[in-house]
Order: structure tokens, then sequence, then C-alpha cells
């Protein structure tokens, strides 16, 4: 069996979402809750993250992930993720950098966008996600629209992941203010789908909170992530 390899504390909660989900979706395809699959989780400092995306220092980003997956292979990952999106600005330069196999959350999620036959999508995720090319450049490129909401509610959304949701604090007020976010790029964009670019983002919005598909990123990740290991 192969073992999987976590970059981690990008933030902390949805590391823990990995893990436990990780597991969960193995058991179940096993069938049994009498088994366990093996992996690693390697937490880095997700401030390291922002500083360098900040100050436009993406050598020194994917220099850092990069050393945190060649660690995990160094202890017996077979394969190895970074558990959020904004670090995957750098993934195509980390995944050149290192040995072991690794996969994109941004690849899977185009992938699950595609097979349900999505063809224009929000993104919502922290400012560095959404006003970045490196979530859009798959789906432009397969012909599929995507799009964000304003500079400005990018500003606020980003901030309140930062403050609240990295730190697993879920506030009813932050909610319908992302809803009323969300409900006007929806009417505004005409949308089929939306994509929860930030692995923090389900904690807050859940399916049945508008009327169109949800993209939980990390749910899609993990998906991949047990399909890996069979």
């Amino acid at each position: 069996m192969k073992r999987a390899g976590i970059v981690g504390g990008l933030g902390p909660e949805s590391t823990v979402d990995y893990y436990q989900s990780f597991i969960h979706k193995y058991q179940e395809r096993m069938n049994s809750k009498q088994t366990l699959p093996e992996l690693f989780i390697n937490s880095i400092n997700m401030y390291n993250i922002f500083k360098f995306i900040s100050e436009d220092r993406l050598d020194d980003l994917t220099d850092y992930v990069a050393e945190a997956v060649n660690k995990l292979e160094q202890i017996g990952a077979d394969f190895a993720v970074v558990s959020a999106n904004t670090p995957h600005i750098v993934f195509n330069e980390v995944r050149e950098k290192v040995n072991v196999p690794m996969i994109s959350i941004v690849e899977s999620t185009y992938d699950k966008a595609d097979e349900m036959g999505l063809k224009n999508v929000g993104l919502l995720g922290t400012k560095f996600t959404m006003e970045h090319d490196f979530f859009k450049k798959p789906f432009e490129s397969g012909g599929k629209k995507i799009v964000v909401p304003s500079e400005e509610d990018q500003i606020f959304m980003h901030q309140r992941i930062v403050d609240e949701l990295e730190n697993g604090i879920v506030n009813d007020d932050t909610k319908q203010s992302f809803l009323k976010i969300v409900n006007k790029l929806i009417a505004d964009e005409n949308l089929d789908g939306l994509i929860l670019g930030c692995t923090e983002l389900p904690m807050i919005l859940k399916d049945g909170d508008v009327d169109l598909p949800l993209l939980n990123t990390t749910e899609i990740h993990v998906d991949k992530m047990v399909e890996e290991l069979f």
C-alpha cells in the first residue's frame, strides 16, 4: 500500500479535515473500520506562505514548499499533496524540484468540473487565489469561463478567511456577507457552479446554501489521494 504525504498547516483547520477525511474515505473504499491508511504530515507555517506571496518572493515560496515535500519523500511518502489552494501558485515549479509524484488540487478540481459538465464557474478563496491566474488557466484552456468577485469583495473575503476561518472561527455574520457576495456573482454571471477555492471555506459554506453545485476542493483533492492508494 502506498503511503501519502501531506504538506499541512495551511492552515491547521483544513489539515485536520484532510487527515480525518482521508481516513474516512479510505475506510469507505475498503468497506471496513478495522483498517487505516499510512500517511505522513509535514505541518509548515501558513504565514510564511502569505509573506512570500505578498512580497512577490515566489522563488522563496517554491523553495519553502519544495523543501516540505522533499522531507515527506525522505521519510517514505510515495506521493504528496499540498493541503491548500493558495500555495498552488507555484505548484508546477515545486513539482519540478521534487522527485515524489504530486497531486494538484487545481487539476483535480478542473477534472471534477469537467466531469460535472460545468461551463461557467465562480471561484472563491484568498485574495491571492482569486487575483492570480493559476486556478483560472486550466479552466480557460478547457473552454470554461471562471469568474471572481470584485476586488473590494476579494479583500473582504480574504481578511475574514485569515482572521476567522484559519483560526477555526465560524461567524454567522461573515457567512451572510459571503452569501451576499456569492448570490450577486451568481446573478451577474449566470454561474452553473462555484469553486470553494480555499480549504477552509467548507467550514462556512455548505451544500444547500446556494442553488447550484459547490465544488469542495478539499473533498475533491482527498478523493484523488484515495484513488492514488490503489
